[in-house]
């Protein structure tokens, strides 16, 4: 118990057969359950874990058929905890990089019901950018800045850390089955929040490498994957928020301006076609193309502006 606080810890695990038995015998004593999920491992990371389950009873092993990535371990992590009660549950990854001692930091805010949900930022940390590889590092302040942009909590960075702790009015508010499985779930629930009206805060925390993990993340091909899925995301939480939950002029900024970019790529198009029929450029058209992108631009931008007004009281 922490603060008389039922607290679970999720640990998602995918092939940490050299580090889990770190991460449990590193766990504070106030945590309560440890509840670590197999996501379909292929070395000895089940054998060991129940092997360490004889000797400690906070040990819960939960095991997937199939992989499911590192979202769909931690949705089912979550579930668990929802279901036996838990008053907070936390995220601790399999994988050691996630320090203990920053664990109370992330539980404060959350159990003196200050914000619904706190994730770790370890881009604030003193030297961040000479500890974290330099590719992760740019990876996460690009895919940062379009989440703000996404989720509405523009006061939230290192959107990638998945050192989180979360209320149980939110572990009951998020439909987890319907969660994003892979690399991108911190972008989604962030969204999913938002769109509950939930408050988030940002903890800084030690960023935490070289500790025998492995990673099979290519920077290149997921910053690409999340960016759509982030665009995908940012639209659906202007239609559940603006539209059908409550109606705003900001939506029509928004869907109106992106209407216009659309038209001036069209214009873009006819133009760059006319120019090689027949080469040269026509004026209408591109007149055309410059007024809606111009409009088109502004009125975004305005949207967003507005947007983040709106969900100022949310960025704890």
């Amino acid at each position: 118990m922490y603060k008389g606080k039922n607290v679970v810890a999720v640990v998602p695990a995918y092939n940490e057969e050299t580090q889990i038995s770190k991460v449990v015998e590193t766990m504070p004593d106030f945590v309560d359950t440890i509840v670590i999920v197999d996501d379909k491992s292929r070395d000895r990371t089940v054998e060991i874990v129940k092997n360490m389950q004889k000797d400690n009873t906070r040990v819960v092993l939960l095991c997937h058929e199939v992989n499911q990535g590192v979202g769909g371990a931690i949705a089912t992590g979550y579930k668990w905890a929802r279901d036996n009660d838990a008053d907070i549950a936390v995220v601790m990854a399999g994988d050691g990089q996630m320090d203990p001692a920053d664990l109370t930091a992330l539980l404060d805010p959350v159990v003196d019901n200050d914000v619904d949900y706190s994730k770790g930022n370890r881009l604030v940390y003193e030297d961040a950018y000479k500890i974290i590889p330099k590719t992760r590092f740019f990876g996460n302040t690009v895919l940062s800045y379009l989440t703000k942009i996404a989720s509405g909590y523009w006061n939230i960075a290192d959107s990638q850390a998945g050192y989180t702790a979360i209320s149980k009015k939110a572990l009951h508010a998020i439909g987890w089955d319907s969660m994003y499985k892979r690399y991108g779930q911190p972008n989604d629930l962030l969204v999913r929040l938002n769109v509950l009206n939930m408050t988030v805060r940002d903890v800084p925390i030690r960023p935490v490498y070289h500790v025998g993990e492995t990673s099979g993340i290519k920077i290149h091909k997921v910053i690409f994957t999340i960016s759509f899925l982030l665009l995908r995301l940012f639209y659906w939480r202007l239609w559940k928020k603006y539209v059908i939950q409550d109606a705003h002029p900001l939506a029509l900024f928004i869907f109106f301006g992106t209407g216009l970019l659309l038209l001036s790529f069209i214009f873009l198009l006819r133009v760059l076609i006319l120019w090689a029929m027949d080469g040269s450029v026509p004026i209408m058209s591109s007149l055309a193309m410059m007024f809606s992108f111009s409009v088109g631009a502004q009125s975004i931008f305005f949207g967003i502006w507005m947007d983040m007004d709106k969900n100022r009281r949310l960025n704890n």
